[in-house]
């Protein structure tokens, strides 16, 4: 084995600058970078224990504290109001990096426009590439790019992209742009790295790039040398190179990205040298010392790794075996909508599960899940035994209930436990998370069953006790109308539901509820009456500022004839319309100089009349007209009849007390349909839940056990 290292690799002059800035600075003052200072975690770590920090924008930064920015720059508005806050500040921006911000900057002066090669969330781009700016990062973006041919363009790239795809895309644009500014703004460093990584990865087995994958100049490198070493990788550290990659007679090339410290470039060469250099003294072959080097591993076993990499389906992790370790996103966590691309990054460490040393691929199929349920069992049956609630996060709705993850353990919520009162549609709950209790836990049939239903009951009481406590007549608050009855529409004020009375929609007359509010509206009321020990909420829709019985004494005196239009019937008389929202009573007694015994036999609906005001009464919207009297003064006289004998009268006066009594037994019925409907009831539908909700946790229940017998959660 031989091991050749790259001239130019590792740092370069404006890194190990900004580097060595912030150490020697961080000793004086409070260092904050804006941003990563180096694209390295590893670099970003031993920076952190020094006392330098990170912050993503200059509203994090705190008082005492002195900005750095990094070699990638920042854009000039970030610059500008550091100045304008007096916030100190240390600019360790790349020499390289400001000769390209002056050519955007010279090339806007001259009304030209400014094309970009590179990345544009790359944070060097952002620092000079305006919104209007076109950002080019392969030859597949600019068949996307729009260029006008009346327009004038510069072309600048970013100071690690790639020299040999730079004249490529210049060449295409030349030819596809009349008046095009071409300047090569390629770091010189950047462009001498990448010459020496393709002439080395041309002549070797194995080439090893060492830098992070967040630094573009590494990925470049990487690029580079595979097109010419199919066996090229890309790691943070020696340590995360895989050795079973490597051969006994291999000629390894090793290079660093600009991003990469001296440090871990120095351990890489040590490293290899000491292999390269045991191959030839041990009489032992290559295999064998690397065999020695890998653990054992066995089904079962619980062992520590490091992620290599991940992907929206699966973690790749360093099990220090001879083969990869493999989480699928299954074996990652129960709660299928979740992104493990989150959850975990390359470097983080994990106490894995082995799931199948050998998959058929050779890769080790390991479970982070199946291990973190070891240890969520017992908090779930400590849960269960202290009858304490415990945090979970409902993921499926399933048929008879829910399915929540609690601690990384699947758990089945029956329907009639979801809440206190019957639930139609448990989409609502998808994707929330609640507090629950554990009502049932056995271990061996993997069989878990939590409920909130008391919880709910609970909750609902502190938020009643709370709107209680916080409302008063007269306020006005908002709320969702959550179901809509005959005699008027309940709103959800947060938790509790207070009523609107059919009477309370509409200054006018309203029929139909649904004429005015649908389930699921948002509306403005106005509390008018609260009842703590009912547990009752009045509401009114009306808009006071616009009550017509404002004033209506000064509208409508005593004693004047107005006109009106006949609304409707009663047995007692006939109700008139003297404007919007204001109905009269003519009673009919009222109605003629002659004995009536029906309202329609002098009057009908729809029918304008002249009406003499006899009685106003605006606290309670009542006003008593007169049509009798209105047409005596206006001098309309009709025929009188005789006067009705004794028993006529008698009976009509009998018969307008049973009107009047039915009207009352009308009310005490709407009260008490009023009443029942704002208890809380179960219907039938829960009760049927209930009995199904045994099957339903049997039928859910997921039997399948993994090979070496240990089980799946519930």
């Amino acid at each position: 084995m031989t091991v050749y290292m790259a001239k130019s690799a590792g740092f370069c002059g404006g890194v190990a600058r900004a580097v060595n800035t912030a150490l020697k600075e961080a000793g004086d003052k409070k260092l904050v970078t804006i941003g990563m200072l180096v694209n390295n975690r590893i670099l970003t770590d031993e920076l952190a224990e020094k006392g330098v920090g990170i912050v993503s924008d200059v509203d994090e930064i705190q008082a005492g504290e002195t900005a750095v920015i990094r070699s990638h720059g920042v854009p000039a508005s970030v610059e500008e109001e550091l100045k304008r806050r007096g916030i100190p500040y240390i600019d360790c921006t790349c020499v390289d990096v400001k000769k390209i911000r002056q050519r955007a900057a010279r090339a806007k002066e001259q009304g030209r426009a400014l094309i970009v090669l590179g990345d544009r969330k790359h944070p060097e781009v952002k620092g000079y590439a305006g919104p209007d700016a076109i950002v080019i990062n392969n030859e597949a973006d600019i068949d996307n790019a729009e260029f006008n041919p009346e327009v004038k363009y510069t072309l600048v790239a970013q100071t690690t992209f790639e020299r040999g795809r730079f004249f490529n895309i210049a060449v295409i644009l030349k030819n596809k742009i009349a008046d095009l500014e071409i300047h090569n703004t390629i770091c010189d460093a950047t462009a001498r790295r990448q010459a020496e990584a393709a002439e080395l990865s041309a002549r070797v087995d194995v080439m090893i790039v060492l830098g992070d994958a967040l630094s573009a100049n590494t990925r470049h490198l990487y690029e580079i040398c595979r097109k010419s070493c199919p066996r090229t990788y890309m790691v943070p550290s020696i340590r995360e190179m895989q050795l079973r990659n490597l051969r006994a007679n291999d000629k390894i090339g090793i290079t660093a990205g600009a991003s990469t410290p001296p440090s871990i470039t120095k351990e890489a060469i040590r490293f290899m040298n000491e292999i390269a250099q045991d191959t030839v003294q041990s009489p032992q072959t290559f295999e064998e010392m690397l065999n020695e080097a890998f653990v054992s591993l066995h089904t079962g076993d619980v062992v520590k790794s490091t992620v290599i990499s991940v992907t929206p389906t699966e973690v790749t992790v360093n099990l220090g075996y001879k083969s990869d370790g493999i989480i699928t996103k299954a074996e990652m966590t129960e709660d299928a909508s979740a992104d493990i691309t989150q959850m975990v990054k390359p470097g983080d460490t994990l106490d894995v599960y082995v799931l199948h040393v050998n998959d058929g691929e050779g890769n080790v199929l390991v479970s982070k899940k199946r291990l973190d349920a070891q240890t969520h069992y017992k908090l779930i049956e400590q849960a269960f035994n202290d009858k304490t609630p415990i945090s979970g996060k409902v993921t499926e709705v399933v048929k008879g209930g829910l399915i929540a993850v609690i601690h990384g353990c699947r758990v089945f919520v029956p329907s009639s436990q979801v809440s206190n009162r019957f639930v139609e549609d448990l989409n609502q709950f998808k994707g929330r998370e609640f507090d629950f209790h554990i009502l049932e836990f056995d271990r061996p049939k993997r069989r878990i069953v939590a409920g909130r239903k008391e919880l709910a009951a609970i909750e609902q009481q502190q938020r009643r006790e709370e709107l209680f406590a916080s409302l008063e007549s007269g306020q006005r608050v908002e709320g969702t109308v959550s179901r809509i009855v005959d005699f008027g529409a309940f709103v959800d004020l947060g938790g509790v539901d207070g009523l609107i009375h059919i009477s309370e929609l509409s200054w006018q007359r309203v029929k139909k509820v649904s004429d005015i509010l649908q389930a699921g509206d948002s509306v403005s009321v106005t509390v008018i009456d609260i009842n703590p020990e009912k547990n009752k909420i009045s509401l009114s829709l009306k808009d006071i500022n616009s009550n017509p019985w404002n004033g209506i004494a000064e509208r409508f005196p005593v004693g004047n004839i107005v006109e009106g239009k006949v609304v409707r019937m009663a047995s007692f008389g006939a109700f008139v319309t003297l404007e919007d929202g204001v109905d009269g009573l003519v009673h009919i007694s009222q109605i003629a100089r002659r004995h009536i015994v029906k309202p329609d036999e002098e009057l009908s609906v729809g029918q304008v009349i002249s009406v003499k005001v006899t009685d106003v009464d605006e606290q309670n919207h009542k006003i008593s007209l007169s049509k009798r009297d209105a047409d005596e003064e206006m001098g309309i006289w009709g025929e009188p009849e005789e006067a009705a004998d004794g028993e006529a009268a008698k009976e009509e006066d009998i018969a307008e007390e049973a009107v009047i009594e039915e009207i009352a037994a009308d009310g005490d019925a709407e009260a008490a349909a009023e009443e029942a409907a704002t208890e809380e009831t179960v219907p039938e539908e829960a009760v049927a839940e209930e009995a199904d909700d045994e099957a339903v946790i049997d039928e859910i229940i997921n039997d399948e056990d993994t090979e070496d017998g240990s089980e799946e959660e519930v």
